[in-house]
């Protein structure tokens, strides 16, 4: 079994910041060629300077997400510069607010299911063709703990996460006979930009982290290792699973 991506080729979404960032970088030290997909450009530069000072190829591609024609045609393009596509990771995705469902507007849950669900049908679509083609591709979604059990004050965005570990399972069977394995990341809280909310008092870190038996934030280098494990040959006969990591949080009572 082999952790090495060297000669192969990836799109990871999301990879301006976080944890897409450094599964972007992560894959680089690895030996792929990788293009990064977000709506920052300058900050999609400042990755793409790091992947080739590992000397890999970076591939920046500029797209919002929530817009559908702009997001497939960026994807295309960056297969295309690429000259075909491995791996694909989509990580773009994130939740910006907690409210109890009885109070959500219905403009908030669109967004989000659009954020975290509809844009992944488009890159995966968009994507798929090219996987095939390679004869040994990976998908690897990237999920959340919220979507394996009961969210309070984040239905919305529990309910798009445990659609995406839904739609993993069943992309996992209708494109094992195209030799595209596609598994889920389920990171657990970490830190990152996207869950300052959850530290905006002592008091909520608090209350977040008393259910996580390591007692701690994760770190992005802790999730980007494992996305380097599922687009390896060393999962080679993984596929329609989820890989948790998540300091224990899912197994707590």
């Amino acid at each position: 079994m082999s952790f090495d991506l060297d000669g192969k080729r990836a799109l990871v979404t999301g990879a301006s910041r976080g944890i897409g960032r450094a599964i972007a970088i992560a894959y680089a030290k690895a030996g792929a060629d990788v293009a990064i997909l977000a709506r920052n450009a300058e900050l999609l530069d400042d990755v793409a300077a790091e992947i080739s000072a590992l000397g890999r190829r970076a591939v920046v591609a500029a797209a919002d997400v929530l817009d559908a024609e702009v997001t497939r045609s960026a994807v295309s393009g960056a297969i295309a510069d690429l000259g075909g596509l491995e791996i694909l990771v989509n990580n773009a995705g994130g939740n910006s607010f907690s409210i109890p469902v009885a109070q959500m507007r219905m403009s908030g849950w669109d967004k989000t299911m659009r954020l975290n669900l509809d844009s992944i049908m488009h890159i995966t679509q968009e994507s798929l063709p090219g996987l095939a083609e390679s004869k040994n591709g990976s998908i690897i979604n990237v999920s959340s703990v919220a979507g394996l059990r009961g969210a309070p004050t984040m239905a919305h965005y529990g309910a798009a996460k445990a659609a995406l570990l839904s739609l993993t399972q069943t992309l996992a069977i209708e494109t094992a006979w195209m030799g595209v394995r596609v598994n889920a990341l389920v990171p657990g809280w970490i830190d990152t930009d996207l869950t300052d909310f959850l530290r905006a008092s002592e008091e909520a870190e608090r209350g977040t982290l008393s259910r996580v038996p390591m007692q701690r934030w994760g770190r992005v280098d802790e999730i980007a290792d494992p996305a380097v494990f599922l687009a390896s040959d060393a999962s080679s006969f993984m596929t329609g699973q989820s890989l948790i990591v998540d300091g224990g949080l899912s197994a707590m009572p």
